[in-house]
């Protein structure tokens, strides 16, 4: 798959293809289907198919401070893109100047000059351009005036997630952030992942007989609610089942929040300055301080076992 950072990365003999345009942060199942579809309808055409993201997120430039928790970094978006047949990703940098094109200019600088569209496909709320003004009744005009169809795909997927709320990269950061991490994985159709570079942290799991894995995570990284979660380490191309905590370490009167990964029954690992992924399966339980260290080791062996058990019955 092809990856692109901005307008003039596009090669200049490209031709026709199919395109689809939005954030796609957490390629969830309703960004799924409408980039399925993309896929299929550009097979259909002989053309390649494209999705177009921005970076940074619009709402940090149209509203600085507002930038939302990250369900997946730019690269990780990339490869769910190309899991999904995805032939090219183009990210355009979401500058205060590109945020004044209008829908107009939009169209023409973007779909119609540099990638070609013989066709777009977007969910019924679809909104572009300047102050968001342009829509997908817009979108179909255009296409009159410059040779491209419009598919509009309803993206509305509901489950037991949220209550039954539609599936949307809203409603799977709340949830996140609740530590709901079972929810949030039915929206997004698997774990939700954490990434960052492995740091030296106080290194009192090592001493307590429970070494982790420290990660910094990446700015703006969504991470759930404190507490003690069974998963996975992606670490040098193995999965590792783990025991993971979220939290201030309050036994030690912490007050940095960390991300820490046991890889169970693992021995000897060292992962300091690698990048790993963490994802999250199941909550176990909340964040507490206990009356005594023997009191918290006690404990950390049952969530281990516990950890075991949940990620052994992934099959």
């Amino acid at each position: 798959m092809q990856r692109w950072r901005g307008l003039e990365d596009i090669p200049q003999d490209w031709g026709r293809s199919v395109v689809t345009i939005g954030s796609y942060d957490g390629v969830h199942r309703g960004h799924q289907l409408i980039i399925k579809h993309a896929v299929d309808r550009a097979r259909e055409l002989g053309v390649p198919a494209v999705v177009v993201t921005f970076d940074p997120h619009p709402s940090e430039v149209v509203r600085p401070g507002s930038h939302p928790p990250l369900l997946a970094p730019h690269h990780r978006r990339a490869e769910l893109m190309a899991e999904l047949g995805v032939d090219a990703v183009l990210v355009l940098p979401f500058t205060t100047e590109f945020s004044k094109l209008s829908p107009a200019d939009f169209v023409v600088k973007v779909l119609v000059d540099k990638l070609h569209a013989k066709s777009v496909v977007e969910g019924p709320n679809f909104r572009f351009g300047h102050k968001a003004a342009g829509n997908v009744e817009f979108l179909t005009e255009q296409g009159k005036t410059y040779d491209f169809e419009v598919d509009v795909v309803d993206l509305y997927v509901t489950g037991e997630a949220g209550g039954g709320e539609p599936f949307s990269s809203t409603l799977t950061r709340r949830l996140v952030a609740e530590g709901d991490v079972a929810g949030a994985r039915e929206i997004l159709g698997r774990p939700h992942r954490v990434e960052g570079v492995v740091v030296r942290g106080a290194q009192r799991g090592r001493e307590l007989g429970f070494p982790t894995a420290n990660v910094e995570t990446l700015p703006h990284t969504a991470i759930p609610a404190d507490g003690v979660y069974a998963g996975f380490l992606h670490a040098q191309g193995e999965v590792m089942p783990a025991a993971i905590s979220v939290g201030t370490n309050p036994q030690f009167d912490g007050t940095e929040r960390t991300v820490e990964a046991y890889a169970i029954d693992r021995v000897g690992l060292d992962l300091y300055g690698l990048h790993v992924a963490v994802d999250f399966l199941a909550y176990v339980r909340g964040q507490a301080k206990f009356e005594s260290l023997d009191a918290l080791l006690e404990q950390m062996a049952v969530d281990v076992q516990r950890c075991r058990e949940i990620v052994a019955a992934e099959g």
